[in-house]
């Protein structure tokens, strides 16, 4: 592959997944590039990523891309005299398997002394050093890829290799160091994590090396984090979504307060404008316009927090918490299959920690069968809290319409959308799954306009219209 087929395969992969890369941005990229040196990646990195990435968001899909299709090492990484190299002694001859207790235990002990001994940036360097070593030697999982070649797992060498249980050894060892408790733990969590993170790098790269970066790209590169989907999100991604929930709010408010400071006219006035033309001789040099009037909504929220959906409900719930000054009301109720109201716990200033914290006991109530019922939740909801909808409230509903094959109440939520200003349906499943197994989303969507919502951009594109 040529470097310029290299260049444009990389800007479509960065597309695909997710980063809006123009073609003016393209063209930046290469200026760039030719006031660097190839010889120096980091400075390579850093000119693609000045040119292409727009958000911080995107920078770590923007790294894993890159070290995709400009991989540090090739093979199996080692280079150099063996004599040079203080583990040849431990090093294997080619084509020889290195695995067992004895070279596990010894990759342990080596790495616990290096991540202790080390300033961080040495630590990094070690680090990276380990994680090729461990999927070259723990991560091969031979004839499984096909026609003899092996495939790279950095699940199987971290199954090995166990880096969680290397906490504690490594907290002892920098104690013995003369750092302290606290700066200990922090130090050893994020120098057994960036193992972690460098043996999954590793694997991939491996695996481009033999299957190609395009494959890895479709297969093992996860989307930037706002078009990540809430239903699929781990835990390290939950984190970084809940930190990306307030700095979208702000920034939606932000740009809503901008499009009403732009919007203050309201539609032309027809009839001042002919009056005020009779002084320029009939000639409309000027435009009258009506005043226009404010408008703010009442907002009523009813979410399904039951387990599949529970992400989903989470990030839903802090973006309209952090968005309750563009509404004038805010009521907001949970259900499985009872409903109960959650107003309370979405107060102003409120830490948003706590208020997940508190959603989450609160599921609890909203649970008296076990088992997700919208008809029920509906039912109930018409009987006990059909005050808080009016003529000027929208109703929002947050769910994925699966109602294990029970009633639908189809009547309730007809009801409930005929008393409310608007109606929407907020789903987190992909369209082509609607309607299957016990999905009844097309019979809710004839009710109240369904919309599906399965990352941040498509949350904050509605949100944005809604407002």
């Amino acid at each position: 592959m040529s470097l310029l087929d290299r260049h444009l395969s990389f800007l479509e992969a960065l597309r695909g997944a997710g980063l809006p890369v123009s073609l003016a941005e393209d063209l930046d990229a290469v200026a760039a590039l030719t006031a660097v040196t190839w010889e120096d990646r980091a400075l390579v990195r850093e000119a693609y990523a000045a040119t292409l990435v727009k958000r911080r968001t995107q920078r770590p899909t923007f790294d894993t891309l890159f070290d995709l299709w400009f991989p540090r090492l090739v093979g199996e990484g080692y280079a150099g005299d063996p004599d040079a190299d203080p583990r040849a002694d431990d090093a294997p001859s080619p084509g020889q398997v290195r695995d067992g207790a004895a070279a596990l235990e010894s990759l342990r002990g080596r790495l616990v002394e290096a991540l202790a001994a080390s300033e961080d940036a040495a630590a990094a360097e070690a680090t990276t050093e380990f994680a090729v070593e461990a999927i070259g030697t723990f991560g091969r999982l031979p004839g499984a890829a096909g026609r003899g070649s092996p495939a790279w797992s950095s699940y199987a060498a971290l199954q090995r290799v166990a880096p969680e249980q290397l906490v504690e050894r490594l907290v002892r060892a920098l104690l013995v160091a003369g750092t302290d408790q606290e700066r200990a733990r922090r130090t050893a969590a994020r120098r057994i994590g960036a193992f972690t993170a460098a043996a999954e790098a590793e694997a991939r790269r491996r695996t481009a090396e033999e299957k190609g970066a395009a494959h890895v790209a479709r297969t093992a590169v996860r989307a930037t984090i706002d078009q990540l989907d809430f239903l699929s999100a781990r835990r390290s991604d939950l984190d970084e979504l809940r930190r990306q929930v307030h700095p979208l709010a702000r920034r939606l408010a932000t740009r809503l307060t901008q499009e009403h400071h732009a919007q203050r006219r309201g539609p032309v006035d027809f009839r001042r404008t002919v009056r005020a033309s009779l002084s320029t001789g009939g000639v409309p040099l000027e435009t009258r316009h009506k005043p226009k009037r404010p408008h703010r909504t009442d907002l009523v929220v009813l979410c399904d927090v039951s387990g599949s959906v529970a992400n989903f409900a989470q990030f839903t719930l802090l973006l309209v918490l952090a968005l309750r000054d563009q509404f004038q009301n805010l009521r907001a109720f949970t259900f499985v299959d009872q409903v109960h109201e959650v107003t309370h716990h979405l107060r102003p200033q409120a830490d948003p920690a706590e208020v997940m914290a508190d959603l989450a006991a609160s599921a609890s109530h909203a649970a008296l069968w076990g088992r997700t019922s919208y008809g029920r939740a509906f039912t109930r909801f018409a009987e006990e809290h059909a005050d808080a909808l009016g003529p000027r409230s929208s109703l929002l509903i947050l769910g994925d319409a699966r109602s294990n094959h029970g009633d639908l109440a189809l009547g309730a939520l007809r009801e409930m959308a005929g008393s409310a200003r608007h109606a929407w349906w907020l789903n987190p499943e992909h369209r082509r799954q609607w309607d299957t197994g016990d999905s009844a989303a097309s019979a809710y969507g004839e009710v109240v306009d369904m919309v599906e919502c399965r990352n941040l951009t498509q949350l904050s594109d509605f949100v944005h219209d809604l407002l």
